[in-house]
């Protein structure tokens, strides 16, 4: 071994073995600014994330203020926003011997690689990373949070669609009394207004996010220049081709959603989060293929639609996902049988049931209502008091007793509550049904 080589091996310092409480596993990435370390909380038993800043990073002379700000920033936010599309933030330390925030640790990748011309994600795919993005960004700026850094290198990815947003040490937080950090994001996503340094809202987040829908079809950037004055020259003045002209055979509709999100006009842009979501949505079902599989985006849709679950956020709605199963039955098809023993109850999402007891008709279930929570209910193995028969193609949710214990707390409270609503509502119909029944035979009740 070269000599000079051997003293600069015996100079590194060792691997580190432990920042704060946490034990480190390893490090996964680095920056100019600070070092991520996959590591071990001993006290949580959970594997974390942890951003630690080098400590010549905050004494630096030109940009160690703004470095402070943005640490506290993110600090700020530590468990502040509970998404299950945001990387949660545990914990932040900031003393002499370190500074450092604690992160939820996600083990996948982000989408820098699938922003490549030779590594594209179906649009389907796409469009559905897009969905959760857009629904997790709408859930943080009702919290008062604009993100100002949305890119593919600050989304995760973890198995075929599961994504969480990170990194949100350049966010805006409404709420804060503070002076914000200007000029921060990465030029190729920013916004017409945030290029500008003008007053910023929710939409610039979308325009940022528009701008990653365009990089993750077409694998290049709506604005490209060579240096960042001319990128920003076209951010302000120049409309990209749509994304179709890049890859051929990206439905219209897709083009029009992207080239909407990237209005330049904020009143042409998307005004809600809400109303970028249902676009993409709506594209996403724009194939009618018989029984195709319906995308975790279109579900949370759906579900969102449904009366039964007015009541739940987006978090619960998302854990209801995690907990449910989907069907699709051809109409006549028996989802219940009178007598047997479930532990099953379903909310219908489309379509029409009957309710059948001993040959009589009891009820029919249009989409939004449930059936079958006796089982839940109950608290033991129920026998079903009667059938229920599909009137018409059907897609139902089932979710089984012993799964929903295991629910958040809340997420209980929610169906607990939407299980009383619908027990209220049918025994008022009951006593409107003996009422009359009472009626037609000339029956007094009092």
């Amino acid at each position: 071994m070269d000599i000079s080589r051997a003293d600069s091996f015996a100079r590194m310092p060792p691997p580190m073995q432990k920042i704060g409480k946490y034990e480190v596993i390893k490090e996964i990435g680095k920056g100019a600014t600070s070092a991520v370390y996959q590591a071990y909380d001993p006290f949580q038993n959970r594997q974390v994330a942890i951003k630690l800043l080098f400590p010549e990073t905050l004494v630096d002379q030109d940009h160690g203020k703004r470095y402070r700000k943005l640490f506290v920033t993110e600090a700020s936010l530590a468990g502040k926003l509970s998404h299950p599309h945001i990387a949660a933030i545990y914990d932040a330390v900031a003393d002499d011997d370190a500074s450092y925030i604690v992160m939820e640790y996600v083990d996948g990748t982000t989408l820098e690689q699938y922003a490549r011309h030779d590594q594209l994600l179906p649009v389907n795919k796409i469009l559905e990373i897009a969905y959760k993005c857009a629904r997790a960004l709408d859930y943080a700026s009702k919290q008062g949070v604009i993100h100002r850094d949305i890119k593919p290198a600050n989304i995760l990815l973890a198995g075929e669609a599961d994504i969480k947003i990170s990194d949100f040490g350049a966010a805006l937080t409404l709420a804060s009394q503070t002076t914000q950090v200007s000029g921060v994001g990465s030029p190729a996503y920013m916004s017409p207004e945030q290029v500008k340094e003008q007053p910023l809202t929710h939409q610039t987040d979308i325009f940022s996010l528009g701008v990653v829908m365009y990089q993750l079809l077409t694998g290049r950037l709506p604005f490209q220049g060579t240096n960042n004055y001319s990128m920003i020259y076209q951010i302000i003045n120049t409309d990209p081709a749509p994304p179709s002209r890049q890859r051929p055979g990206i439905p219209g509709n897709v083009d029009a959603i992207v080239m909407r999100a990237l209005s330049k006009n904020t009143e042409n842009r998307y005004q809600s989060w809400e109303d970028f979501a249902a676009d993409l949505v709506s594209a996403m079902g724009g194939e009618e293929v018989e029984d195709r599989d319906f995308a975790e985006a279109e579900k949370f849709d759906m579900l969102r639609k449904l009366d039964f679950f007015q009541h739940f956020s987006d978090v619960e709605l998302w854990e209801v996902l995690r907990l449910s199963r989907w069907h699709k039955h051809q109409r006549d098809a028996v989802l219940i049988h009178e007598g047997d023993i479930g532990s099953s109850f379903f909310i219908l999402v489309n379509g029409e049931v009957k309710v059948v007891k001993q040959n009589r008709l009891l009820n029919v279930l249009k989409a939004g209502e449930c059936f079958g929570e006796m089982a839940y209910l109950g608290k033991q193995r129920f026998h079903r008091s009667a059938s229920v028969v599909a009137l018409s193609g059907i897609t139902i949710v089932e979710i089984r007793a012993e799964t929903l214990t295991k629910a958040s707390e809340l997420c209980r409270h929610h169906f607990h509550g939407a299980f009383l609503e619908l027990l209220v509502d049918r025994l008022a119909m009951a006593n409107v049904r003996l009422s009359q029944l009472l009626a037609d035979r000339n029956i007094s009740i009092f």
